[in-house]
């Protein structure tokens, strides 16, 4: 295809600039043609005049595109977040100002990335002499860096026989972040984010550590932490209540390698475990803790130092936020003689990743319990859901049974080597896909309330 050709071409796609005729000039055109064809069949009107008729359809057309807007009256405005959480809506919104005195209607179409939701074209009438704004929603399914720099604007002529068709320049840097929803939550109402499979709720509250506040007794609270002096003076019995020592460190431990591209309902393995490590992450930072973020496949591919402050949860999310699953075996060994290089303070290590295939490298046990003397170690991942949906189905063929047999196998190796690396002094738990920031978060805070760091 010739370079005039592939321009034609693109114009028609909405991707060139350029001027074409609309649906209605061709159906006027066609009919003026067929109906001096049927004259000139049923008369002696000669051909010429019939081609002629045509032609002067033809070019009366151009008087409608030379009143139509000039291109120098418009002008374009794109007002688009500069980042955006994985899988959530946006509005984006686009100022289009029309300075000549004719209204016209318009098809918009951007230059988004192909894994964005893409609900174009975006049509609309633009009155004369005024600024309008027109919006589409889009949401981002892949995590990372994108630029968007072009924007396809196509308006019609006053009777709308021709359509006028301009690209605009228009760069925008754009960061997809991994949803942040449950880590807003945890911020907004941590007590209720806690809330345990809806039934149970992991305090905050210790009878050692230091005093956070005073509040209402309820049930189950220990009656040894009544506060009898503000008991006495609100008359309603008070309950003093305490938290863990601040200044922990604490260090995330993520995996990058190929079993954490398994698919889920949303997302894969490393989109959730992201999610619940920023989660975990915030609940430490607002606790005084100081955090550490080591993200790892065959190699180390982020390693950020422990700080405290809220400040901190910026430097890691920008740190992990494009973070990718990688084709290779994770090497565990390597990132535990790393951690030991680096980590020298005693900290709780809290490792996401696959625990059945944890379970087979029996060279990480080597590392992990010189890791053990220093660290608290401590790792979760996800469920296999397959496997839990193969032993709860009724085998009512043999081929079914077969299945679920083999399923029940694999269930009770997990557990046995599970209870084994658990002998060692490492703990271990699985978590619901949709509850794994919420059991993380649970858990950290059940082992910093006893003590264990």
């Amino acid at each position: 295809m010739t370079k005039s050709l592939k321009s034609l071409w693109a114009r028609f796609l909405f991707q060139d600039r350029g001027i074409l005729p609309t649906k209605r000039l061709l159906f006027i055109f066609l009919g003026v043609s067929a109906f001096f064809v049927l004259i000139g069949i049923f008369t002696d009107l000669s051909w010429m005049y019939v081609v002629a008729m045509n032609v002067i359809v033809f070019f009366a057309s151009f008087l409608d595109l030379f009143f139509s807007p000039r291109k120098k009256d418009l002008s374009f405005k794109r007002n688009m977040p500069a980042e955006m959480e994985r899988d959530l809506p946006y509005t984006v919104e686009v100022e289009i100002k029309n300075r000549a005195a004719r209204p016209f209607s318009y098809a918009i179409v951007d230059s988004l990335p192909q894994t964005f939701k893409r609900p174009f074209p975006v049509r609309g009438v633009a009155p004369d002499e005024r600024v309008l704004k027109a919006s589409y929603e889009t949401s981002a399914e892949v995590r990372g860096d994108y630029e968007t720099n072009r924007l396809y604007f196509r308006y019609k002529s006053t009777f709308g026989l021709w359509e006028k068709q301009t690209t605009v320049e228009l760069p925008h840097a754009l960061r997809v972040i991994p949803d942040m929803t449950e880590t807003k939550q945890y911020l907004q109402d941590a007590q209720k984010f806690l809330l345990h499979e809806g039934m149970h709720i992991r305090k905050f509250q210790s009878g050692s550590g230091e005093f956070s506040q005073i509040r209402k007794y309820a049930a189950g609270d220990d009656p040894r932490m009544i506060n009898w002096r503000q008991t006495a003076k609100l008359q309603e019995v008070m309950t003093n209540e305490y938290e863990p020592e601040h200044g922990k460190y604490i260090t995330i431990l993520i995996d990058c390698g190929r079993m954490m591209g398994a698919e889920l309902k949303k997302g894969n393995r490393l989109e959730r475990a992201l999610e619940a490590s920023m989660t975990v992450a915030a609940a430490a930072l607002r606790k005084g803790d100081y955090v550490a973020v080591l993200a790892f496949s065959k190699d180390v591919k982020v390693f950020v130092p422990p700080a405290k402050g809220m400040e901190h949860m910026q430097t890691i999310l920008k740190s992990i936020y494009d973070l990718q699953v990688d084709p290779v075996e994770s090497n565990y060994a390597s990132v535990f003689s790393f951690l030991e290089t680096m980590q020298k303070k005693r900290s709780l290590m809290l490792l996401f990743s696959d625990i059945r295939t944890f379970l087979y490298e029996e060279n990480a046990l080597a590392y992990l319990m010189r890791i053990r003397r220093r660290h608290l170690f401590f790792m979760i991942g996800l469920e296999d859901q397959v496997i839990k949906q193969r032993i709860n189905e009724a085998p009512k063929q043999v081929e079914q049974a077969m299945i679920k047999s083999i399923a029940q196998q694999q269930m009770l190796f997990k557990k046995k080597e599970k209870a084994k690396w658990e002998n060692q002094g490492l703990l271990m738990a699985e978590a619901d896909e949709e509850k794994l920031a919420v059991a993380s978060v649970s858990y950290y805070i059940d082992l910093m309330n006893r003590n264990l760091l």
